[in-house]
């Protein structure tokens, strides 16, 4: 069944796995979690933030989660998608208000693999509608866009717990510490400099 897709829970049966991977484990970190339910430790702390998932808080102040928590989450979520699409992607969108940009990335992706689809948004707004429409396996999104930026738009995707197969990668010609760690922390999986390298690129798409 293709990630995102179907009304099959992708956790079905993850209590046993959770059991089976944390025999001697009853206090998870969110990466732990995160790493179980196949999802992004940022979406992991925005479940704890928001009270969907219950944590403990340790004198040093990090957050600690219950496996028996855990499991009863996994329980009740049973109609979150796939987890986050880590193989070569069918479908790419790229997200770049600079429509020539757009275009050689897209050609720089069909050289190595003519048989991705693949479409162009041209800002924040555009991109929401085709990842309904387009239902895309990876985005590549510039940061600085007008409008709605990259920002944004990973953080209203990584909200969506419907949209967390899709792999994000950011593209940004400002690459500063603090623009990595943003986008990184709004759940991004990779953030490439521009201009990019082709193959570093194709490296961060699975290709």
């Amino acid at each position: 069944m293709e990630p995102g897709r179907g009304k099959r829970p992708y956790w079905g049966g993850m209590g046993t796995s959770i059991m089976k991977k944390s025999k001697h484990k009853t206090h998870l970190t969110p990466n732990e979690v995160a790493e179980l339910l196949m999802v992004n430790p940022v979406t992991v702390r925005q479940w704890a933030a928001r009270g969907l998932l219950r944590s403990l808080t340790t004198p040093g102040g990090h957050r600690r989660f219950l496996l028996r928590d855990v499991e009863e989450f996994a329980r009740s979520r049973g109609s979150t998608p796939a987890p986050r699409n880590s193989g070569r992607p069918e479908r790419v969108l790229i997200v770049d208000d600079d429509n020539q940009v757009g275009m050689f990335v897209a050609e720089m992706i069909r050289a190595r693999d003519p048989k991705i689809a693949i479409e162009i948004a041209l800002d924040g707004f555009e991109a929401g509608v085709k990842v309904e429409s387009f239902r895309p396996h990876a985005l590549l999104l510039d940061l600085m866009m007008p409008g709605m930026d990259g920002f944004e738009v990973c953080r209203r995707l990584r909200a969506r717990p419907t949209l967390n197969h899709v792999r994000i990668i950011a593209m940004t010609g400002f690459p500063s510490t603090e623009n990595v760690e943003r986008i990184m922390s709004a759940g991004a999986d990779a953030c490439l400099p521009k201009p990019l390298d082709p193959e570093r690129l194709l490296v961060a798409l699975g290709l």
